[in-house]
């Protein structure tokens, strides 16, 4: 009887394994993607052996909340790195977005009105990078490079000195916490309306990407721009709003990451840019275009997160190591993604 019960239990699982197989045969550029899950998952496991009080709804709380702004910065790169872009402007725009809203505030600026000025000033960056790069023919790495250090000089221009924000302004009600589920003393599953932005942001860029004309353009760019343009698609006008779509996104991580913090500076969000790329990376998203995925990108993103979580609980471990161990993740992803774009090839 036993032998009987167990060939249905191993039927399926040979029938999810084929499953599996099948998918990664008819579309390789998903095992970078996978490898990061497993990655993330072996973290986890890792952590909970190793330290413990990993698997509970507090430390997943926090992932969440510490890494909103994060997310938000890896979808915007997607966007960019699946037309064979770059855009290393984000962490610049983040910095005179935040400046800028923290003063403004300050002024007595109605809290509505600043978040919606701090994400145009992204627009107008990510704007001003897409016109370059569309009707000026720069390439991206130089638009957004110029745009980069326009946006810290501006930054710095407005202030060098932290500017804080008031406590009882309500750009900081989107870091309260909202309790889900109530946990046992401190374990519980809180989240925040950053947090929430967060996920509708993802939702709507993975709808945007698979469920649009836009998003199958953009996947198309990044494939073969004359094949784009031949085929009709509207290439020049989606370059520039993809590029817009970055500009924004990093005005409003910005927002969400000024509420949290409740400070802005002039140096705020230096290396940022490459954060979000080696998230984006570490999900999925090919560097050479056509190939990404949003909930990939969402992954990597806490992949990092969830390292900085280990390196800290482990206390032995300096916390330059952060920036070490990430370089060789992002290697490793990098000759893997080599390695499954040369196959298709």
């Amino acid at each position: 009887m036993s032998a009987i019960a167990a060939a249905p239990v191993q039927g399926r699982e040979a029938g999810l394994a084929d499953r599996v197989r099948r998918m990664i045969t008819a579309n390789p550029s998903v095992v970078p993607t996978i490898a990061s899950v497993v990655i993330f998952i072996g973290m986890i496991v890792y952590g909970e052996v190793a330290y413990g009080r990993i698997v509970q709804a507090s430390t997943l709380s926090n992932l969440l909340i510490n890494n909103a702004h994060v997310i938000v910065l890896a979808v915007a790169l997607t966007f960019v790195i699946i037309t064979g872009g770059i855009d290393l402007s984000v962490g610049s725009v983040i910095a005179v977005s935040s400046v800028a809203g923290v003063m403004l505030s300050n002024a007595g600026w109605n809290p509505v009105a600043v978040i919606v000025t701090m994400i145009a000033i992204g627009s107008v960056f990510g704007l001003v990078s897409g016109v370059l790069i569309r009707y000026f023919n720069v390439q991206p790495f130089i638009a957004t490079l110029a745009m980069m250090f326009l946006g810290r000089g501006l930054a710095s221009l407005l202030s060098t000195k932290p500017e804080q924000l008031p406590d009882d302004s309500a750009i900081r009600t989107l870091s309260d916490k909202i309790k889900i589920v109530d946990g046992p003393k401190v374990n519980d599953l809180v989240i925040t309306p950053a947090v929430i932005i967060a996920i509708v942001v993802v939702l709507a860029a993975f709808f945007v990407l698979h469920r649009t004309r836009t998003g199958r353009t953009v996947y198309a760019i990044g494939g073969s721009e004359n094949s784009a343009l031949l085929m009709g698609l509207p290439v020049h006008r989606t370059k520039v709003l993809v590029y817009v779509i970055s500009g924004s996104l990093a005005g409003l991580a910005a927002v969400l990451y000024t509420s949290r913090l409740g400070t802005a500076q002039n140096i705020t969000g230096i290396g940022w840019e490459l954060d979000a790329i080696a998230a984006a990376v570490i999900g999925g998203t090919v560097l050479t275009g056509a190939y990404g995925y949003v909930l990939g990108s969402v992954v990597g993103a806490l992949v990092l997160g969830l390292m900085t979580v280990l390196i800290t609980r482990d206390g032995g471990i300096p916390p330059e190591m952060t920036t070490i161990i990430t370089g060789g993740i992002l290697l490793v992803f990098v000759l893997l993604q080599r390695a499954v774009t040369r196959k298709r090839d």
